[in-house]
């Protein structure tokens, strides 16, 4: 019980210093709404009216900084998230978002699994047999794979699928523009083709450091005693394999995998840019483009949130795996 409540206490003392960067740092960036909105309206409004248009929209900037803190905690909380005051000025951000994250979700949230599932399945036999042909080959290939930068592997891939093969794969958007988003074969169809890109290129830079990091991990684990126990014991390979050295090497890669599902709601704003995929890394970076206070804050808050939640859950399914992290806690 002093384990959960000690870590639910750095959980809420992590979020308030977070929420309070997230309050002060967009206002430490150069430019203002007031010049966004100048330069959208084309100088047609004068300073008074955008003015009078920013307020309408709950943005007060000559009110006291600390009232302005006090009652962005209280909005945050209870998701009185405001009104857009960048490109999609108006529309009220909670719709924005909602809008936005299913797929961020659908595309990273999945694409991430995979490649953890995959990396850690890769990982296990290639430090299983440690020296063998597996082992040779894929860690040399991916230690490459996971330093290519998001950007350039979306970009290969959309000149070579998609350029070179006259269309053969959609390079951006999310689905066919001609199609009514429905529960019907054609659209799930599209959106699936539409995805296989952004998809590969976050597959293709994040697996290799799944498989990396799972092969040192069952390379140390080999060397535990409990693991020569059981190969004294005559077990067959595989259960010492999977039940003795598989599952205890993979502990150590639940805190990365957590991490990533948080960094997931985030979205990877460079393939979601390079793909014009409008999920919450293209949100985030519109918004930012527009000095779009509200929207910004409000994807910095998720961002934070789900960060911090995968990683609290993580380390009660560590504790409820190995007793031992209870007492270090």
């Amino acid at each position: 019980m002093r384990y959960v409540v000690r870590r639910l206490g750095f959980f809420l003392i992590t979020l308030w210093a977070a929420l309070t960067l997230n309050f002060f740092i967009p206002r430490f960036m150069p430019g203002s709404p007031l010049d966004a909105l100048r330069v959208r309206t084309k100088d047609k409004l004068s300073p008074a009216a955008l003015q009078e248009m920013l307020t309408s929209f709950g943005f007060k900037p000559n009110q006291n900084i600390f009232v302005q803190y006090w009652d962005y905690l209280g909005n945050m909380v209870t998701g009185k998230w405001g009104i857009s005051i960048g490109g999609t000025l108006g529309q009220p951000v909670s719709e924005i978002v909602l809008h936005a994250l299913p797929w961020t979700v659908g595309l990273v949230g999945v694409v991430t699994v995979i490649a953890f599932l995959i990396g850690s399945l890769v990982g296990v036999v290639a430090g299983w047999r440690r020296g063998g042909k597996l082992d040779s080959i894929l860690p040399p290939i991916f230690v490459v794979t996971s330093a290519l930068p998001y950007f350039w592997v979306g970009l290969i891939l959309i000149l070579v699928f998609s350029v070179w093969t006259n269309g053969f794969l959609p390079s951006d958007f999310n689905y066919d523009n001609s199609l009514q988003p429905s529960f019907t074969w054609p659209f799930i169809g599209s959106v699936l083709q539409h995805a296989i890109l952004p998809g590969a290129t976050i597959l293709i830079t994040s697996v290799g450091g799944w498989i990396l990091t799972m092969r040192n991990n069952m390379i140390t684990t080999l060397a535990e005693d409990y693991v020569r126990m059981g190969r004294a014991k005559g077990l067959s390979g595989w259960r010492v394999m999977t039940t003795y050295a598989g599952r205890n090497a993979f502990l150590p890669n639940l805190s990365g995998f957590a991490m990533s599902l948080g960094f997931v709601i985030s979205g990877s704003i460079l393939v979601e840019y390079v793909f014009n995929y409008p999920g919450l890394g293209y949100l985030l970076y519109n918004a930012v483009a527009n000095t779009d206070y509200p929207v910004m804050q409000v994807l910095f808050m998720l961002f934070t949130v789900a960060v911090l939640v995968a990683l609290i859950l993580c380390d009660f399914a560590i504790a409820w795996l190995d007793p031992r992290a209870r007492t270090k806690g």
